[in-house]
């Protein structure tokens, strides 16, 4: 399974380029970091080899499809993200077309999944946390959306977004998730386990003692 990372931040995906395999943003965490928008796109694909999402924010069609096909030009690697619903569907089904790599957003059901493929989808992200915070299962979802995929060949890779814990990321790879795109808080947290902190120490101690 890929991990991206799921920020804007230059010194966050610096500090985890050789490790991560893509970067999804939003306009919210571009917001935080101020700047112009393509200008910081661009240095970020500079950074990352793999897919790097960047969202449209037009509501219609051709917005949709105009702004995509300026950020396409900003690097190879730059994923438009189109926002789940039909007309959303119409602008991937003419970037498909064109070649241009779509990631939709926003997705909350296995039927929406089901659309984005058909509409000829690169990536689909179903967004497990704030389905859990609604009290259903986001993790479900995704692997009702892999059946599906399976059951028909679609190519649309998975990627399980607004990830919370490491928990999500662990269920991702346990279903077969192409992807999960990860906060920087939660990347860390991947390293990390206390165990392994305190294998660490104790190393360190019993060290000491041999060189005293």
């Amino acid at each position: 399974m890929q991990i991206f990372l799921d920020t804007a931040s230059l010194k966050e995906i610096k500090e985890l380029a050789d490790m991560i395999d893509g970067v999804t943003t939003n306009p919210s965490l571009v917001a935080k970091e101020g700047g112009t928008f393509h200008e910081l796109l661009k240095e970020i694909c500079g950074i990352v080899p793999g897919p790097v999402s960047a969202e449209v924010l037009s509501l219609e069609p051709e917005g949709m499809v105009r702004e995509a096909r300026e950020l396409a030009k900003i690097a190879n690697n730059v994923v438009v993200k189109i926002p789940m619903g039909l007309p959303g569907m119409h602008a991937v089904k003419q970037l498909s077309q064109e070649g241009i790599a779509t990631n939709v957003t926003l997705v909350f059901s296995s039927t929406q999944a089901l659309w984005a493929a058909k509409s000829g989808a690169t990536f689909v992200s179903p967004f497990v946390g704030r389905i859990d915070d609604r009290a259903g299962d986001g993790m479900d979802v995704v692997d009702e959306i892999l059946e599906v995929y399976g059951n028909y060949g679609y190519e649309t890779e998975v990627i399980v977004a607004s990830v919370r814990h490491v928990r999500h990321v662990v269920e991702s790879a346990l279903l077969g998730a192409d992807i999960a795109t990860v906060p920087y808080k939660v990347a860390r947290q991947l390293f990390e386990h206390p165990l392994t902190t305190e294998g660490i120490d104790q190393f360190l101690k019993d060290w000491k003692g041999v060189q005293a």
